[in-house]
């Protein structure tokens, strides 16, 4: 047992690292290549594209991101620079702000989604069969569950 892990546990911990280092990599630049977005971009895009109203609290970005509230707020800034997104105070409490997506950043996430599945089923999905799917699905809920 070297540096505290068994073999199995580096293999398993060490391959994760791994693995979302190069993904992580990939996915930026082919989000680069084809739509000029970043991926944390993406992904707030993503978020706001999910909700009914495309329109969701920055906190509330923030809680379901890697970023922090000000990364996310940073973002949001940058994507409201392009037209992609609008921000809109919070009625509610006064405190708070929400994201938009405008339609010109609904078309822009569109043409970006599109050639992201594409990426995403050849260079990660398609690496695998139904049943490792099903079982990989069950195991990032149980993170997700911790």
């Amino acid at each position: 047992m070297e540096n505290g892990f068994s073999e199995i546990e580096r293999s398993a911990w060490g391959g994760f690292l791994s693995a979302y280092a190069r993904i992580n990599r990939i996915v930026e630049e082919d989000l680069q290549e084809h739509s000029r977005i970043t991926h944390v971009e993406f992904e707030i895009l993503l978020r706001l594209s999910w909700d009914e109203n495309h329109r969701v609290r920055i906190q509330d970005l923030a809680a379901q991101s890697l970023l922090t509230r000000s990364g996310v707020s940073r973002v949001v800034e940058r994507l409201e620079k392009a037209g992609l997104v609008t921000r809109e105070e919070a009625s509610e409490d006064r405190r708070g702000a929400y994201a938009v997506l405008t339609e010109e950043g609904i078309e822009r996430f569109q043409k970006a989604a599109q050639a992201h599945m594409a990426f995403v089923r050849e260079k990660f999905l398609g690496l695998f069969n139904e049943q490792e799917l099903e079982q990989m699905s069950v195991f990032w809920k149980r993170l997700q569950e911790k």
